[in-house]
């Protein structure tokens, strides 16, 4: 439970990175409608990363209810299961008082029976201490039943709570192996793209596992050439291969985020900043990947974050070097995982 805590909060944290665009760096070369498609879609990016965020929220708000739940349950069934000894155990010595008051009633009897023949004041005083034994025995019984319902009442109480815990482990456990199906996913996918791009991890890629997400980060100097948006040969066959990982797992989002160093670009009509530069890097990627493959492209999401998510923020040509990159992020789908959680409550 543990680590499903741990996943939990760090799994959905920052899911999806919004579209960034300097819109109006490119108003006066975007036509109206695709201005308002950019919009809109970015719109639904910032909807999306927010729904996720408030999700992992959830999920984690859940999952600690779920466990201070059993921990209270816990603790409440075995106070249940020591109250229920001991009204065994007052009713077995309810049980041997009352035997008891039989037997001494049945010896006033005969004794009643032995002295009627006596003086009328001991006959008295014998039916005054024979009423009085069947009072108390009345007492006793009364006594006897009142514990008796109780005792049933509490097992009652005792089920009903050992049924809803029942149904809240069998909860945590579904919810548990789903995640590790999950986790499972994640690990083979990683080795696949590493398997696959095995040829490449000495050319500037480097395939990386954290926040329950698989990251493939390939360097400038593999894709494009310096402030070019087209990618070279031999980042297209690095493409291509990473391309065929992913047509065999229809189940995982992908994220292609372009990143620039702080250097400027020159200025042009179809690129004015860096911002500009990232989006378009990103942007020739996700054709390359989608080019003659089944990929549905509504898998795809396409950022640009300029120069301001620096991995070495040193202003320094090494640092820098390291700053031009693209990252592809691919993330299990974890709608299975909110269904659950949508449709039943714990």
């Amino acid at each position: 439970m543990g680590s499903y805590n741990k996943l939990k909060s760090a799994r959905m944290k920052n899911n999806i990175i919004p579209f960034i665009f300097i819109l109006s760096a490119i108003v006066s070369c975007v036509p109206a409608s695709k201005f308002t498609e950019l919009q809109q879609e970015k719109e639904r990016c910032v909807e999306e990363r927010e729904f996720l965020k408030k999700k992992n929220e959830e999920l984690s708000v859940e999952n600690t209810e779920l466990k201070d739940y059993k921990n209270r349950t816990s603790g409440i069934l075995d106070k249940l299961a020591k109250d229920t000894l001991s009204m065994h155990r007052e009713l077995a010595d309810l049980e041997d008082r009352y035997n008891q008051l039989m037997q001494e009633y049945e010896a006033i009897q005969e004794t009643q029976e032995t002295l009627l023949k006596g003086s009328a004041r001991e006959t008295k005083r014998l039916l005054n201490q024979i009423q009085a034994s069947q009072d108390d025995l009345q007492q006793r019984e009364d006594e006897l039943m009142q514990l008796a319902g109780q005792l049933d009442e509490k097992k009652k109480r005792l089920d009903n709570l050992q049924y809803e815990l029942e149904k809240r482990n069998a909860r945590l456990l579904e919810l548990e192996h789903i995640l590790s199906r999950k986790d499972s996913a994640v690990n083979a996918l990683k080795q696949k793209v590493q398997q696959a791009l095995l040829g490449f991890q000495d050319q500037g890629l480097s395939v990386t596992q954290k926040n329950g997400k698989v990251y493939v980060s390939l360097e400038e100097k593999l894709l494009f050439g310096s402030g070019s948006t087209v990618v070279d040969a031999n980042g297209v066959r690095a493409l291509k291969s990473l391309s065929g990982v992913l047509e065999q797992n229809p189940d995982i989002n992908i994220m292609i985020e372009g990143h620039t160093d702080d250097v400027p670009v020159i200025e042009s009509e179809r690129m004015k900043d860096n911002w500009d530069l990232s989006v378009l890097r990103a942007t020739s990627i996700v054709r390359i990947l989608l080019e003659n493959s089944t990929i549905d492209p509504q898998r795809l999401t396409v950022a640009g974050r300029g120069e301001y998510l620096p991995l070495d923020p040193r202003k320094t040509d090494e640092a820098r070097r390291i700053n031009r990159r693209t990252e592809i992020i691919l993330t299990p789908d974890l709608d299975e995982l909110f269904d659950i959680l949508d449709n039943t409550s714990i």
